[in-house]
């Protein structure tokens, strides 16, 4: 069956690079970085199995060379020993990859319990996404932000896209993907006058961005309305119905945006996170089906169901799901996510190597 697997995505790598050299693609830039994308993942098995079928042939060459001359016996024994990583490599490569791996993201952070404290919180996450996306040179655009009164935020809509086609396919899905849930926070809040610890919680979705023939959008299926944005406490500060508000009537998904002072922008905008949304739901109606043991991320901002705990006190950041405790809290809140990252990522690769399910990303 791998055997069979591994011929079907080696010619599907000999079809894209075709595509590729072809001008033609070229023209239309969506088609070019999609295909793009899907050659980059592949590149890595096609390098795989070239290497393996080349050591394959040198270890029968030396095996043929050490029958006549015993002197090759010992090279044609180093050969042997390479062989197991290099099939362990390949094998790892012919397991189900996550299929949105090579897409950028919409990062949703929304306030939870704690009042102001939450809201201060959620900035602290949306200026460490930031940072982090920095570190790796990737592009951001903050979609659409309620701000708080002290300098947090209620709610805010980030989109971080790579820059060109991602190595191996790993885009920014590959690595943001673990950050969807609930983040406790336990800290003195700049509001507590008595210097208690208080905790407080907020949310983090964290969407595939979808791209046009990834989901379908039936404007008929679509209410759109229009009003004045707001800011702070209510208070005004457009005078102009430039905020966009989309329903989508079939799930009841609900999008708004009121960042822009243009109604055409702020409708680019909410549907960008809609089509994002509506990606996520039907891979959520998939998974569903699929098996009742994958679990979606948190949606609801309870601290009893948190992901990651940031205790300020112990410079401590602590991943619930794998065990993943380190002090560094300040290099985190600062962008170096990658300690706890690559250790998530890492219990994904030993669990589907198991031959398990992923692991889940809540």
């Amino acid at each position: 069956m791998s055997g069979d697997r591994l011929a079907s995505l080696l010619d599907e790598y000999a079809e894209l690079e075709r595509r590729l050299a072809d001008p033609a693609i070229h023209g239309d830039q969506n088609t070019a970085r999609r295909v793009g994308r899907r050659f980059a993942e592949l590149t890595p098995l096609h390098k795989a199995a070239d290497e393996l079928e080349q050591v394959r042939a040198d270890l029968t060459a030396a095996r043929e060379l050490a029958a006549e001359d015993p002197s090759f016996a010992a090279e044609a024994e180093s050969i042997a020993a390479a062989l197991p990583a290099l099939e362990a490599r390949l094998a790892e490569l012919l397991i189900p990859r996550d299929p949105h791996d090579a897409k950028d993201v919409i990062v949703e952070i929304k306030a939870g319990e704690g009042g102001e404290e939450s809201a201060l919180f959620a900035g602290d996450l949306l200026r460490m996404y930031l940072r982090y996306a920095e570190r790796h040179g990737w592009a951001t655009e903050v979609l659409d932000a309620q701000d708080s009164d002290l300098g947090g935020v209620k709610d805010v809509s980030l989109a971080v896209k790579a820059r060109g086609v991602p190595e191996g396919g790993n885009g920014v899905w590959s690595r943001l993907k673990w950050e969807g849930g609930v983040h406790r926070v336990q800290r003195v809040p700049v509001t507590e006058s008595q210097g208690r610890i208080h905790t407080s919680a907020a949310g983090v979705l964290v969407l595939p961005e979808a791209e046009d023939v990834d989901v379908t959008i039936d404007p008929n299926e679509l209410r759109i309305d229009v009003f004045r944005s707001s800011g702070p406490g209510g208070q005004s500060v457009n005078t102009t119905d430039s905020a966009v508000r989309i329903t989508h009537l079939p799930t009841g998904i609900v999008v708004s945006c009121q960042n822009e002072k243009s109604q055409l922008q702020n409708r680019e905008q909410a549907m960008r996170i809609l089509r994002a949304r509506l990606l996520a739901n039907a891979q959520e109606q998939a998974d569903a089906a699929a098996s009742d043991a994958r679990r979606s991320q948190v949606r609801t901002v309870d601290r009893s169901e948190r992901i990651r705990t940031y205790n300020f006190p112990q410079n401590r950041i602590t991943d619930h799901r794998i065990g993943y405790t380190a002090y560094n809290l300040d290099l985190a809140l600062a962008g170096d996510l990658d300690g706890v990252l690559d250790a998530l990522a890492e219990a994904d690769r030993s669990a589907r190597l198991a031959g398990g399910t992923e692991l889940t990303r809540r």
